[in-house]
């Protein structure tokens, strides 16, 4: 029998608007996929109304019955009373571990004592920060997505030696989130006021690409009030030195075609069975991995000679 990952998958929250059909499908599909951890929530903007906490709960229980670890993504950025009573009602599901992307869930999951996983989006650059957050209930953490592999070595040295276990996930495939704002990008884009946006963004399902004056270089994807990479970060040849690092998890953002070939390559990659000659891409993106090298983000180690 093959041996046990050391490493798991997980799949991070859809950022982008979905039809609740594409949801539905998506999810029934990776019941059957070979990961070990799915995401589930709104994380970007709570205008994207189709989902309800009671269909994502439905969804987890369905995941859970196929053995997968659910949890609940919370929104990172508050914007809004409205969005504090929802972040109250996600965090208070009773059900599922609560993914804390901003402070305000942190302090709420904190202070009600339930463990909780710490995104991204809560910048955690030192075993100081993440001493107090596993105090309070941290179960995992994720590295910022800039954060380099270096930089990671690091910190996780740092943090076994003072005996801090918390795993730590990795964002290892997609595009990657960057930055939130107020304004909704993609309803200007479309001349519409944020509060009417007519829920433009849901005719992109991959984002609405933002390309340089001569169309020849997709610099970023505008997702709503969410900026991410132009490119498609992929640290499948990164996969064994994570497991060297001590990384726990590699995060997986979902994608709305090609993400089972994704989640098999992955797979792969974690028992050591990279195909040689391994193809750059695996589904139509341009792809990068500068962050992890230390590099600009959108570099790619293949093509700029890194190592």
């Amino acid at each position: 029998m093959p041996a046990t990952p050391t490493l798991q998958l997980s799949l991070g929250p859809v950022l982008f608007y979905w039809t609740r059909e594409h949801y539905a499908d998506f999810y029934r599909e990776a019941a059957d996929w070979p990961v070990e951890i799915i995401h589930l929530g709104e994380s970007v903007c709570s205008r994207r109304r189709d989902m309800k906490l009671d269909d994502w709960l439905g969804i987890g229980r369905e995941l859970t019955q196929s053995g997968k670890q659910v949890v609940l993504s919370s929104q990172t950025l508050i914007e809004s009373e409205a969005d504090l009573r929802d972040l109250r009602k996600l965090c208070d599901n009773g059900e599922f571990l609560v993914e804390a992307n901003d402070q305000s869930a942190l302090q709420r999951l904190s202070a009600a004592k339930r463990p909780f996983v710490a995104g991204a989006a809560l910048n955690l650059y030192n075993p100081a920060t993440l001493a107090v957050l596993s105090r309070a209930g941290m179960q995992r953490w994720q590295a910022p997505v800039e954060m380099s592999r270096d930089d990671l070595t690091r910190l996780l040295d740092d943090c076994r030696q003072q005996g801090l276990d918390a795993p730590c996930e990795v964002f290892a495939y997609g595009h990657l989130p960057l930055a939130w704002s107020s304004r909704c990008f993609t309803a200007r884009r479309y001349q519409k006021p944020k509060d009417r946006c007519q829920f433009v963004c849901q005719k992109h399902p991959e984002g609405l690409a933002l390309r340089t004056q001569e169309a020849s270089h997709q610099v970023f994807t505008l997702n709503g009030i969410q900026t991410l990479s132009g490119a498609c970060q992929d640290l499948r040849h990164e996969v064994s030195g994570m497991v060297e690092m001590g990384v726990g998890v590699a995060r997986l953002s979902p994608r709305p075609e090609g993400m089972a070939d994704v989640v098999t390559a992955f797979d792969a990659a974690r028992r050591g069975e990279l195909p040689s000659p391994d193809p750059l891409s695996l589904v139509d993106a341009e792809v990068c991995d500068g962050y992890w090298h230390a590099r600009p983000g959108m570099d790619h180690s293949r093509t700029a000679g890194l190592g």
